[in-house]
């Protein structure tokens, strides 16, 4: 179980591997790929951290290092100070070395620093691995004066993307023709997501995936914290963060999974008719002038599988467009041969590890995963509901509650961050602010 799907940049016009020869070739391949079945055993998790580029005056004058004040830092700097662990979108020739935890290094377009980890099978490890790398990146940042800001939301700085890929400029280009929410997603908000695995059969797939679902709401209740949002349209949200999302894109981020009678169709069924954000091409070609990778408006990428775009791709898709596409898509939760988890606001200091513990105690089990699913029924559809009230909800708030009552009865583990996290929850005190 890998972590983390990657961005290859590729810009090959022609392809190495065969077209896929039909839209039931297609399904089936996403069918097996994202949604691979075997013992649900390991844990991995993606820490996302603001980066600020402090001046001497700032570093030496006792700045807390939680605060955005600085600019955000350049890709040179973050390259020269992550060295060998530098990922390859901001240093081609970088062997990306992992961190001795385990976990690599990726930068996102707005200078967030992300940790991904191994999957391990015990989360206590996989805290611990995450703890130590951290450690270790800030250590590599803080030598060139980079400071790490844990937070969901930019609340200070104006959002700018860092990195000026083909895909990242496509990105921007696309988002904007929608609103100001893909730009802000991109530079300006982090999460904490956490993998886990599919499932040992269709049966139990199927039940992880609606639990993962039906929790979700509730969850974002309780661990909303991201309040303020520079650039953000007027109104009072607990989850900026998630928000963005929301309404970034409906046709890429948020999937009628309710609408489907199986998740494995659906899904599959949903990413085909989902719009193509971009095209990897080595030139301009005949998109826009200064978007290389623009993709044909409206078109989705059935329509290029079809042969419609023929005359203006000019090559029919294989198995890579394909994966490359599903990189494209943002639901809730993410099918890559396991789940992603993507709907959880960074967390202040280390209390990313609360959450995992949570989604780890109640995927422990069937009888966990069931009762996971009761506690939060009543909550199931209400995702703009928790990002704009959170706690203050009285029904989200009883089923984060019972949600974390699940979980301490579930924990095969002493779990005191979690019986803290009920205490606040119970208060109705979301999780304390920047750190």
């Amino acid at each position: 179980m890998a972590v983390t799907l990657e961005h290859p940049e590729s810009t090959s016009d022609s392809s190495p591997h065969p077209a896929l020869s039909s839209r039931a070739a297609a399904e089936a391949y996403l069918g097996g790929v994202c949604f691979k079945l075997g013992p649900p055993l390991l844990i991995g998790a993606e820490l996302e951290w603001f980066t600020v580029h402090r001046s001497g005056a700032e570093t030496g004058h006792g700045t807390a290092r939680g605060s955005f004040t600085g600019r955000r830092p350049t890709t040179a700097l973050l390259a020269q100070a992550l060295g060998p662990h530098a990922p390859h979108s901001i240093a081609p020739d970088s062997p990306a070395e992992p961190l001795p935890g385990g976990s690599r290094v990726t930068v996102e377009p707005g200078g967030q620093i992300e940790l991904s980890s191994i999957a391990v099978a015990d989360p206590a490890d996989l805290c611990a691995r995450l703890s130590a790398d951290y450690r270790r990146l800030r250590e590599l940042l803080s030598a060139r004066s980079i400071g790490m800001v844990a937070a969901a939301a930019d609340p200070a700085r104006a959002p700018r993307c860092q990195l000026r890929q083909p895909r990242y400029q496509a990105m921007e280009d696309y988002f904007g023709r929608i609103g100001p929410f893909g730009r802000l997603m991109m530079s300006n908000t982090a999460a904490a997501q956490i993998s886990v695995d599919i499932g040992a059969d269709r049966a139990e797939l199927a039940a992880r995936w609606t639990a993962l679902h039906t929790v979700g709401p509730a969850l974002v209740a309780a661990f909303a914290c991201s309040p303020v949002l520079r650039g953000a349209p007027s109104g009072d949200w607990a989850s900026q963060r998630m928000r963005t999302w929301l309404h970034l894109d409906p046709t890429r981020a948020c999937p009628p999974v309710a609408e489907w009678a199986d998740p494995v169709t659906g899904y599959a069924g949903w990413a085909l008719d989902a719009p193509l954000l971009c095209v990897r091409r080595s030139e301009e070609g005949p998109a826009r002038p200064g978007v290389a990778w623009r993709a044909p408006d409206q078109a989705t990428f059935d329509d290029w599988l079809s042969g419609d775009l023929d005359s203006e791709i000019g090559r029919r898709p294989d198995i890579d467009d394909l994966r490359y596409h599903l990189t494209t898509l943002f639901p809730p939760v993410r099918p890559a041969g396991y789940f992603e988890v993507r709907y959880l606001d960074a967390q202040p200091g280390e209390s990313w590890k609360v959450p995992i513990a949570v989604l780890h105690a109640l995927l422990s089990t069937p009888a966990a995963v069931a009762d996971a699913t009761a506690a939060a029924a009543d909550t199931a559809d209400r995702w703009l509901d928790a990002a704009r009230h959170g706690l203050a909800d009285p029904q989200l708030r009883a089923a984060a509650v019972a949600l974390l009552e699940a979980a301490i009865a579930h924990s095969r583990a002493p779990a005191p961050e979690l019986h803290e996290a009920l205490r606040r929850c119970s208060a109705g005190a979301q999780p304390a602010g920047i750190s």
